[in-house]
């Protein structure tokens, strides 16, 4: 007989809902930034079409630092700053 194990353990802390979030409208403008690392745009690639298929008539302003080690440019701020909401994201 074959058994397999769960090696998740009993969560010691009971879990916290995450309250950071914006309330979206149809018609809203969503800022995503990729930070530079790999795969980070195309992870946010996948969230803007998951999100579009949420938001009807959202769209999309794509920003990529490039460099996952330098600050946003002030220019890149401001840009993301005019959005409804912003996603950051990081891939590896």
């Amino acid at each position: 007989m074959l058994e397999f194990h769960d090696p998740r353990g009993v969560p010691s802390t009971q879990a916290t809902p995450y309250e950071l979030s914006h309330p979206l409208e149809r018609g809203s403008t969503i800022a995503l930034m990729a930070n530079g690392f790999p795969d980070s745009v195309e992870f946010l690639d996948h969230i803007a079409i998951a999100l579009g298929e949420l938001l009807d008539d959202a769209s999309f302003v794509k920003f990529n630092k490039g460099n996952a080690s330098a600050l946003a440019s002030d220019e890149m701020l401001a840009s993301a700053a005019e959005c409804d909401a912003v996603v950051a994201a990081y891939g590896h």
